[in-house]
């Protein structure tokens, strides 16, 4: 039986204390937990108070964002069953990168059965990277299928809540399918402004330029909010009649929207993406330079992908 170090012991010990502080270095050593250590963490998290729970796996969350190396993908599935559904939530979130199939199982329950209408949103954003693979047959076809059905399953339930039913929509999108296409349409004439806008986020996923001109469209929207989604989608799409629309919102006021617009023309490349990135590369605002020299770079090594 394999024996959990004392000094483990001690971390999980004052992790679970509340008169302690969290310390990030303690954090990062449970990367790659053995079993044994896995083990004595579930013994004690479940005695944890609530709000140092939810405090410790949104730091776990920070720490993995910040430090690639980190693994805590064996923490987020222990607490998939956490009482808590904030705690839930972040454990979806945290586990975005992750494509073993047996999560797949996992997020369709919790997507159907969680009592917290955030918990099953996350769980639909979960499933969206496996529509992904799917389309791309990266996905066997069992998989495949299940991945499909629970999401039009969602998409035919009228009943659903709002953030569900979007959530799923956005998840679904990347599939070529005719239940997928009708849904971003009914989506995108709504008069809620969310769900018409995941319809535009949809539409980009969706990769297909029949969305083209309404993506053009929107990218003079009053709503910084749809001029956002509008010009993400087109990078998506890569189709080169967006380009003069996203170097007109290079300037736009809001400077997300302005950030978007220059990913999605390094995206899209060509000789006039290239020559007004150039320009941007030398903004006097260092986040529109910074932007400029990333969309720059992608392009160089794209271009050195295809030599």
């Amino acid at each position: 039986m394999e024996v959990v170090p004392t000094n483990f012991k001690q971390i999980i010990d004052n992790m679970a204390d509340l008169e302690k502080n969290l310390v990030n270095t303690e954090l990062a050593g449970l990367s790659n937990l053995k079993t044994s250590e896995l083990d004595y963490l579930s013994q004690v998290w479940g005695k944890v108070e609530v709000e140092r729970r939810r405090k410790i796996i949104t730091r776990l969350f920070e720490l993995a964002e910040d430090n690639f190396e980190l693994n805590l993908d064996s923490i987020y599935k222990c607490c998939l069953n956490d009482q808590d559904p904030e705690v839930r939530v972040k454990a979806i979130e945290g586990l975005w990168e992750n494509e073993e199939t047996p999560l797949i199982t996992i997020f369709i329950r919790m997507l159907n059965q969680d009592t917290s209408e955030a918990v099953q949103a996350a769980a639909a954003k979960g499933l969206s990277k496996f529509a992904m693979l799917a389309e791309l047959k990266k996905l066997g076809p069992s998989s495949s299928s299940r991945v499909t059905q629970a999401l039009l399953a969602i998409l035919a339930d009228s009943n659903k809540s709002r953030e569900v039913w979007r959530r799923a929509l956005e998840a679904a999108a990347p599939l070529t399918l005719p239940e997928v296409k009708q849904a971003i349409g009914e989506a995108y004439k709504s008069p809620d402004i969310k769900l018409k806008n995941s319809a535009l986020y949809a539409m980009g996923k969706n990769c297909d330029s029949v969305w083209l001109p309404i993506l053009i469209k929107e990218m003079s929207s009053i709503n910084p909010d749809s001029r956002y989604e509008a010009a993400g989608a087109c990078g998506e799409i890569c189709d080169e009649e967006a380009v003069p629309h996203l170097i007109r919102l290079t300037q736009d006021k809001d400077p997300e929207v302005q950030e978007n617009a220059i990913i999605s023309l390094g995206k899209i490349g060509g000789a006039k993406a290239k020559a007004h990135l150039t320009k941007c590369a030398n903004s006097p605002d260092e986040n529109v330079a910074e932007a400029a020299e990333a969309a720059l770079k992608f392009i160089e090594s794209e271009d050195d992908d295809l030599f």
